[in-house]
């Protein structure tokens, strides 16, 4: 009874699968994880500056936006590939749509 369990129990430890991790959607993390950073630089260094931003700090986050746009299209592309594991096309798509609003926030602030 016992060998019978045991069978069983190896039988069943391994999974084989085909899937893999896509590299679309890993440069889609990397890229929300760039542009999250350069985010919080900005606004730590205009708090550190009073309030007063510098227009590189401007520019920086027009770059996060273009990065945040690419990271959600790349994202989005490797989403609809099949035999993928789904991790990091759906952290990609949620950081870079996270700072995407941040973004937004900080413009209608600026208004």
């Amino acid at each position: 009874m016992q060998e019978r369990k045991e069978r069983a129990s190896k039988r069943g430890a391994y999974v084989f699968t085909a899937r893999k991790h896509p590299q679309r959607g890993i440069m889609s993390m990397i890229l929300g994880i760039v542009s999250l950073l350069s985010i919080g630089a900005a606004v730590y260094l205009t708090y550190q500056n009073g309030g007063s931003a510098e227009p590189q700090y401007g520019a920086a986050v027009f770059l996060v936006t273009l990065y945040a746009l690419g990271g959600l299209a790349l994202g989005a592309v490797s989403r609809m590939e099949k035999d993928i594991y789904y991790f990091f096309p759906h952290m990609g798509i949620g950081l870079n749509f996270l700072s995407l609003a941040l973004v937004s926030m900080i413009l209608y602030a600026g208004i």
